[in-house]
C-alpha cells in the first residue's frame, strides 16, 4: 500500500511539475494574442515562365506592411504604400503609363503568398517580360 501512495504522490508532482507552467502560459496566451493592427506579411517570388506551377523560383523576398515596412524587398516602404493605396487589390496595380518596354516575350511569373490586413491572400501573375513587370510599381520591382 505505501508503493501505491508513494507512486500516486511521484505522479502527481510529476503533474504538477509538467503542467502547471502550462496553466499560466494558457491564460497569459489570449492577451498576448491580440493586437492593435492586422498582420500584413508576404513572400513574394519571381520565376521565367509561364506559369508558378512550370516556372521555377529564381528570387523571393518578403514584405511585412503592419505595423512598419519591413523585409527583404529592396523597397518595402514604397511598396507597402502602394499595396495600401488599392487596399491591397493586386489587380488593381497598373502599368507606368512612362514605360517604354519592348515587345519580346520572355515571361516572367510572379506569386504573392501570405496574409494582407489579416486576410490570407494568394496571387499570381505572369508579364511579358522584366520590363513590363518593373512598369506596374515597385511591389513587383525586385
Amino acid at each position: 500500500m505505501r508503493n501505491t501512495a508513494r507512486w500516486a504522490a511521484t505522479l502527481g508532482l510529476s503533474a504538477a511539475a509538467v503542467c502547471g507552467p502550462l496553466t499560466g502560459a494558457a491564460l497569459a496566451e489570449p492577451a498576448a494574442a491580440s493586437s492593435l493592427y492586422a498582420p500584413s506579411a508576404l513572400v513574394l517570388t519571381l520565376g521565367h515562365g509561364e506559369s508558378a506551377a512550370t516556372a521555377t523560383p529564381e528570387r523571393a523576398v518578403t514584405l511585412t506592411c503592419a505595423p512598419g515596412s519591413s523585409g527583404t524587398h529592396p523597397a518595402a516602404a514604397s511598396a507597402c504604400a502602394e499595396l495600401r493605396a488599392v487596399g491591397g487589390d493586386f489587380d488593381a496595380l497598373g502599368a507606368g503609363s512612362d514605360a517604354v518596354c519592348t515587345r519580346e516575350y520572355h515571361p516572367v511569373v510572379v506569386t504573392v503568398d501570405g496574409v494582407w490586413r489579416g486576410q490570407r491572400v494568394s496571387y499570381e501573375r505572369t508579364f511579358a517580360n522584366e520590363c513590363v513587370k518593373s512598369s506596374y510599381g515597385t511591389l513587383f520591382a525586385f
